[in-house]
């Protein structure tokens, strides 16, 4: 006699573990060791996978190596698996546990970035007044995605036309530029946002519940946008905030050492990866000045 096949969807199976009180004790531990907050809560997302994989809050040296194995297998970028890394090492270091594994030098790939056309068109597609401050805020600012977040309103200075960046990228501050039409935006946006404050601080960006906002909350913003401007391009916030002003700039003339002192880099040759320009900079460069007579 012939049986009927139950339809069940038994979905996927997933890790039980109750993985929160472990890694509030790392977030504290990464804390207490005195990672930058936008650090603390990249390694607490990192780790957080790893634990799901490993099923266990005790992961092995064996669980390390096939989790990495796994990163490596999904294409994903040297820094990426260098930054999983780290925060996994920390995780094991908590425990007194040691761990070892390579350090993958970055490729000296060209970075991707947009083009002034694809800006224009994200910015043209964001009506929501806050979102269209936060991305012309962190683009002008050139600024990265902790920073845009940890910024307050004291940090604004409408008429120097500067903000200030506390704890940026190795713990350091800075002064950065933004254009008048940045400012005008930030302008109409306080003009209806209350003021809150949060943990002592008036944030100058924080979400409809009241939080500031994260790296991730502000990547799913610049996501979306991205997609609705018809952009399928790659690149993030990062791409878009750090990669594109500063290939942009140096395609419209600006000297390399300007752009290394604006996007506050200490290695000169970190700037030279935007060096590549446009083609059509590189051709009208090339055509002026090889010439014969």
């Amino acid at each position: 006699m012939s049986r009927k096949r139950l339809n069940v969807d038994w979905g996927q199976v997933e890790c039980v573990l109750d993985l929160n009180p472990y890694l509030k004790r790392y977030e504290t531990h990464l804390i207490d060791i005195g990672l930058r907050n936008s650090t603390v809560e990249s390694y607490v997302w990192l780790v957080r996978s790893y634990l799901k994989y490993a099923e266990t809050n005790r992961p092995t040296t064996t669980d390390f190596e096939e989790f990495r194995g796994i990163l490596h297998e999904k294409n994903l970028s040297r820094s990426t698996i260098n930054n999983y890394s780290f925060a996994i090492k920390k995780y094991h270091e908590m425990w007194g546990e040691s761990i070892d594994y390579p350090f993958l030098k970055r490729n000296d790939d060209i970075p991707y970035y947009f083009d002034e056309e694809d800006v224009l068109k994200i910015f043209s597609v964001v009506h929501n007044i806050k979102h269209l401050a936060m991305l012309q805020t962190i683009f002008y600012g050139c600024l990265r995605a902790s920073e845009l977040c940890n910024l307050d309103d004291s940090d604004v200075d409408m008429k120097a036309l500067t903000l200030r960046v506390r704890e940026g990228k190795g713990g350091r501050d800075g002064i950065v530029f933004i254009k008048n039409e940045c400012a005008s935006i930030i302008k109409r946006y306080l003009l209806v946002r209350p003021m809150l404050e949060i943990d002592g601080r008036m944030p100058l960006f924080y979400t409809d519940y009241g939080m500031r906002w994260t790296k991730r909350g502000l990547h799913t913003i610049f996501t979306a946008c991205k997609k609705k401007a018809g952009i399928e391009k790659k690149g993030g916030v990062h791409v878009f905030s750090r990669h594109t002003p500063a290939t942009l700039m140096i395609a419209n003339g600006c000297d390399i050492r300007i752009v290394k002192e604006i996007l506050r880099h200490r290695d000169i040759r970190t700037t030279l990866r935007y060096a590549h320009v446009a083609d059509k900079t590189l051709r009208e460069r090339y055509n002026q000045c090889l010439t014969l007579g």
